[in-house]
């Protein structure tokens, strides 16, 4: 093989495009194409890939994993989500929110904020709103993760972007317990754009100061149906 030095990284790209080159002589592309799919297979996972809490445990720890992260947590029965959104609206001082499509409108309360369908708004429309409410595709308890999957003709990833504020409503059947389950729970949407939220935006990559708000919502409030 080779001497590299140290700290030329040109010959250490060389290098490495050498064996890559050198690997793949002679393979078709189909048998490239072959061959990395049995391996793909052939990978040991002796990882935990189901999980063994309850359903009320995977509440649970969804709760406690997003309260850690900073966010609001709710919880209420299935015939309360209306007003249970109302309050939360109104103890946040919301009077305009958002409407991602996949919001039931069983969950809109009578008496409250205005609320507008955002899909086919600018840029400027939606960032004069006051938030944006939204449903969850699938929650991962064990990382307090929320998982919103996008179509063309369903809710706009922007949504959940440029708002200050998001208020997500969490059924419990949709709460998964470990990650691997979260990513066969998403399979039938592998080809949307997918959110993944794990609590309010934040950053420390500017001088190791914390800051909200920089990569999405600020504030983020979850409502979980029990």
């Amino acid at each position: 093989m080779t001497d590299i030095l140290i700290g030329d990284p040109l010959s250490a790209r060389s290098e490495i495009l050498a064996r890559i080159r050198s690997a793949n002589r002679g393979i078709s592309v189909k048998n490239r194409n072959t061959n990395a799919t049995e391996s793909w297979q052939d990978i040991p996972r002796t990882y935990r890939q189901c999980g063994t809490l309850t359903e009320a445990d995977r509440v649970q720890l969804l709760a406690e994993r997003l309260i850690e992260y900073g966010a609001g947590v709710y919880r209420c029965q299935s015939a309360q989500v209306a007003d249970n959104i109302a309050e939360i609206l109104r103890c946040r001082l919301k009077r305009k929110i958002l409407l991602s499509s996949d919001v039931d409108p069983d969950w809109l309360p009578q008496n409250g904020p205005a609320f507008i369908h955002g899909n086919a708004l600018s840029y400027p429309e939606i960032e004069a709103c006051e938030g944006v409410l939204t449903g969850c595709t699938v929650a991962i308890a064990v990382t307090g993760t929320l998982a919103l999957c996008h179509t063309s003709a369903g809710s706009s990833r922007v949504l959940t972007l440029l708002p200050d504020y998001h208020l997500c409503v969490v059924q419990a059947a949709a709460i998964v317990e470990t990650v691997p389950e979260g990513f066969r729970a998403l399979e039938p949407h592998r080809l949307q754009p997918i959110t993944l939220i794990s609590g309010p935006s934040a950053t420390a990559d500017i001088e190791m100061t914390r800051i909200q708000g920089v990569h999405g919502p600020r504030v983020l409030d979850c409502l979980i149906v029990v």
